[in-house]
């Protein structure tokens, strides 16, 4: 019986490389270091900082090349310039969603975020419209936020200026404009059902920032037949996904499609409208997928960009107390922020976007993948093949930001003050893959930060030389150490 073992095992290795040698031998791919069989290039990686490693490589190799993770090439951009030539100058070739195993085990290749081909344009640019107040009512989206706004700074008060963590509450800001948007109704932050949501967006996203997951994706064996922290994300997206069919049924019973509500109403309206058509796209599946994606990118991404943001802020006094001055000057301690104020607020508006650049919330995007055979710089990508575009290389680009390492507003400012936009902003990615909600989260952004500055100063608890602002996890998000502070009431 040993014998039979350990023949068994030799097949199953000698296949194994077999299958290996056939996918390293593929293509005319760009260069990268020597993969080992079946690990790839694992081994070289630290997974718990993939930007650094790909930084290294970057130096010898140059900016465009290949790594395994696992026995699959994984084409990687590093730098302005082939990120751009890429996902911009053609952007429909590398317009495709890259292999993401999680992602497909937890069956979500239907939504905005992870389909391919027709399914993506077509539910993409139903949700570009909605998201853009197509038939969302008499409230507009901006509407939502500065409502939102207002019950933030209500929450905010209710902490009286002690030591606290403001992870919780600024999580429950974006959600709820979620909620707005896609539910009609937002809830109280004491709400036993929406405390449940956070909870389990906010496991989630730290889950997903582990390198646990980086390995699962690299190694989907893994999903299947190991315990790991990747079944408990899995079990928050079907319930998550439950709660959402059963609002979806809820929706269903008072649907007027002569007056829709929200998200879900546009999309129960869309399906009735293409009931006939046997290639319809969309389901109730499809709409439970967005639905989940929306929550999914739009809420712990743009919480943590807050949190992040004002743990820099308060690690820089002396730029929170330019902006506060800003917001006196335009907007006045009472009336409410609106987005016409931007354009008045040019300090403002360089701070949320270099808080957005320092943070590098998404290091390496979402996985692309080309749509068919292509030439790249000389080098020929197979159909299919996974791009990574680092967005590290270029938020963090040394020739456009004088100070990269640097917190710095003035890295979006002209010498006379004014507001100067950067081809090298990228928080969201670029091209047809481009999030989705960037429109929603920029207002999100300037609408939370200026009413949270204009009603309250930032106290830190510690000394401002023992502030770290280090993210603790650099995965697939850069998520911001643990820290407190006191709203104090101006």
């Amino acid at each position: 019986m040993d014998l039979v073992v350990v023949l068994v095992l030799c097949a199953s290795c000698l296949l194994l490389f077999s299958l290996w040698r056939q996918s390293y031998g593929k293509g005319n791919l760009p260069p990268g270091p020597t993969p080992l069989p079946i690990i790839g290039n694992i081994l070289q990686l630290d997974m718990t900082n993939l930007s650094q490693s790909l930084r290294h490589f970057s130096k010898t190799y140059g900016p465009v090349f290949t790594l395994y993770f696992g026995m699959k090439p994984t084409v990687i951009l590093y730098g302005y310039e082939a990120v751009k030539e890429a996902l911009i100058d053609r952007g429909e070739e590398f317009s495709g969603r890259g292999h993401f195993p999680v992602a497909e085990k937890a069956n979500k290749v239907q939504g905005v975020l992870f389909s391919n081909g027709q399914t993506w344009k077509d539910i993409r640019r139903f949700s570009l419209m909605t998201l853009r107040n197509f038939g969302m009512g008499k409230r507009s989206i901006e509407e939502r936020v500065q409502e939102e706004a207002s019950s933030l700074v209500e929450e905010l008060r209710k902490t009286k200026g002690a030591p606290c963590d403001p992870t919780f509450i600024l999580a429950c800001a974006p959600c709820n404009v979620i909620c707005s948007i896609v539910f009609q109704n937002r809830f109280d932050y004491t709400d036993k059902e929406f405390l449940n949501l956070m909870d389990r967006f906010n496991e989630n996203m730290k889950i997903l920032s582990s390198p646990w997951i980086r390995i699962c994706n690299s190694f989907p064996v893994l999903l299947d037949y190991f315990p790991g922290s990747h079944n408990k994300l899995l079990s928050n997206v079907a319930a998550l996904e439950n709660y959402v069919l059963e609002k979806i049924k809820e929706h269903q019973e008072s649907l007027d499609i002569n007056n829709p509500r929200d998200f879900i109403d546009c999309f129960l309206t869309k399906m009735e409208e293409e009931k006939h058509n046997k290639e319809c796209e969309f389901t109730i599946s499809s709409l439970i997928t967005t639905v989940h994606d929306l929550f999914g990118a739009g809420t712990e991404t743009t919480s943590t960009t807050l949190r992040y943001g004002l743990l820099l802020l308060m690690k820089h006094p002396e730029v929170t107390a330019k902006v506060q001055e800003e917001i006196n000057n335009v907007i006045g301690r009472h009336r409410s922020p609106c987005m016409k104020d931007r354009s008045n607020m040019p300090y403002m508006d360089a701070v949320v976007h270099e808080i957005q650049r320092f943070i590098d919330l998404i290091p390496l995007s979402l996985p692309h993948a080309v749509t068919r055979h292509i030439k790249f710089r000389n080098y020929l990508i197979p159909k299919g093949t996974t791009v990574l575009p680092s967005l590290t290389s270029v938020l963090h680009n040394g020739k456009e930001f004088h100070n990269p390492e640097k917190f710095d507003p003035s890295h979006f400012l002209d010498e006379k003050g004014n507001f100067k936009k950067s081809d090298y902003f990228m928080p969201f990615s670029a091209g047809k893959r481009i999030c989705v909600g960037e429109g929603l989260a920029r207002m999100e952004l300037f609408l939370f930060l200026t009413t949270i500055l204009q009603k309250f100063n930032l106290k830190p608890v510690i000394d401002l030389k023992d502030i770290d602002v280090t993210p603790v996890a650099n995965g697939f998000a850069s998520l911001p150490p643990y820290f407190q502070l006191c709203f104090s009431p101006i």
